[in-house]
């Protein structure tokens, strides 16, 4: 498989190294000190194109990559207020994506346990719910994309709340999220129901970026002879 990393941080140092161990081919490499690469040309070398970056450049990484006709993975997070836009486009246009605000086997294992743990609790009234995520200070989004995957999830299956919030709750519609930034944390998240009588707790702790960028690679490698808008959901039932 031949590959595209559009975004050259730790994540795509880190999908690099398992890519080549896997005997796949980088064929082009983006960062910030050569974005004027990113072209439909250069990205036609490519089988898929895996793009973490950020919130100023995603979209448009994923628009050319879509214009390419190429195939792209994306797991920049804090642009989704315009995922209708991304998505319609991506449908006009005919192409292929696969978006996850986390890429980890684990953490998709964990945002299963979050539903059901929350369909569950949805009529326990007495009980509080909150989600504290703690992550590495280079990280430019707060809450974490994981956090909000989470947070709108609880919502989803507990009618009583209305709506996340960044910092302490206001009102019992509201669900908090606690964002803390501390090396060398890769990701921690940890949702909490507390009760008068008890508190019940679940946890996904990351040691490393390697699962994330196994997790990116095993998308990538499902994307390709596809056409649609795919999600992590779509991965793992292939395995």
């Amino acid at each position: 498989m031949k590959i595209a990393l559009i975004g050259y941080g730790k994540m795509g140092k880190a999908i690099e190294e398992i890519a080549l161990k896997e005997g796949h081919e980088i064929v082009l490499i983006i960062d910030a000190n050569n974005t004027s690469d990113c072209t439909i040309s250069n990205l036609q070398k490519a089988d898929v194109a895996i793009e973490f970056t950020g919130p100023h450049s995603a979209i448009q990484n994923i628009q050319t990559c879509i214009n390419a006709g190429v195939p792209v993975v994306s797991g920049s997070t804090g642009w989704l207020t315009q995922w209708n836009e991304v998505s319609n486009y991506c449908n006009q246009k005919n192409g292929t994506l696969l978006y996850a605000s986390n890429f980890s086997i684990g953490v998709n294992i964990f945002f299963e346990i979050n539903r059901q743990l929350a369909a569950l609790m949805a009529s326990r009234h007495e009980y509080v719910a909150s989600i504290e995520e703690i992550h590495h200070t280079e990280k430019k989004d707060a809450p974490s994309g994981t956090a909000i995957t989470l947070a709108e999830d609880i919502i989803r299956q507990m009618p009583s709340l209305e709506k996340w919030v960044l910092g302490t709750s206001e009102t019992d519609k509201e669900l908090s999220i606690t964002s803390k930034r501390i090396d060398p944390a890769p990701g921690t998240h940890v949702i909490t129901y507390d009760s008068p009588i008890d508190s019940i707790e679940i946890k996904h702790t990351a040691h490393s970026r390697k699962g994330f960028a196994a997790g990116a690679l095993l998308a990538a490698e499902f994307l390709l002879d596809k056409n649609g808008i795919f999600d992590m959901k779509d991965v793992l039932k292939n395995q």
